[in-house]
């Protein structure tokens, strides 16, 4: 297979689409409905929000599948753009219009920056190998030391330090990194 040849379910999916299929936009909803409602739920803070903008991607993905792109990255990576772009559309609404045109509007573009760094965040979380995240989540959330989280898991002290060292190196690229396939804003076509 090509470097840059999508993954084949990517390829199927899109064709399947196009065909109308509406299994196919169950499975996909089924794949991917919890990563856009998570992460919309992640920048919006509003379950109802959340919710519709997860009714929304699943609507322009079923009415435009030809707008996925192999070659700018993973279907799972255009559902999270297309998540992103709608979040921070509603996000800006939410804002209303400025009545000063020339007013600086960085209190909202700080929120869209923290909420996008969220879902970064929690996007690395859910793709890192599970023996990191493990090793995170108990230390972490649990507030295990790294004696205890690497006598729970059945590794060596080195071994948990390793993980929790290459985990926190992960998530400190939320900051700095956009999601895989991520683009600048205005990037693509519009949702």
């Amino acid at each position: 297979m090509a470097k840059n040849a999508p993954p084949r379910w990517d390829r199927k999916m899109q064709q399947r689409l196009a065909r109308g299929e509406a299994a196919a936009l169950g499975e996909l909803y089924d794949r991917f409905a919890s990563l856009v409602h998570s992460q919309a739920h992640r920048m919006l803070d509003d379950e109802t929000a959340a919710d519709l903008v997860t009714r929304e991607v699943f609507g322009y993905v079923w009415e435009n599948p030809d707008a996925y792109d192999p070659k700018e990255g993973s279907m799972r990576s255009w559902v999270a753009r297309l998540t992103h772009r709608q979040s921070v559309r509603r996000l800006r609404e939410e804002s209303g219009p400025r009545e000063d045109p020339d007013e600086d509007g960085s209190g909202l573009e700080e929120r869209v920056h923290r909420a996008t760094v969220a879902a970064r965040a929690d996007y690395i979380v859910a793709s890192m190998p599970a023996p990191l995240r493990a090793a995170l989540e108990l230390a972490y959330i649990q507030r295990r030391d790294y004696r205890q989280t690497a006598a729970d898991l059945g590794v060596t002290e080195d071994e948990a330090r390793r993980r929790l060292r290459l985990g926190l190196q992960l998530l400190s690229t939320a900051h700095t990194r956009p999601l895989e396939g991520m683009s600048p804003p205005g990037y693509g076509r519009p949702l």
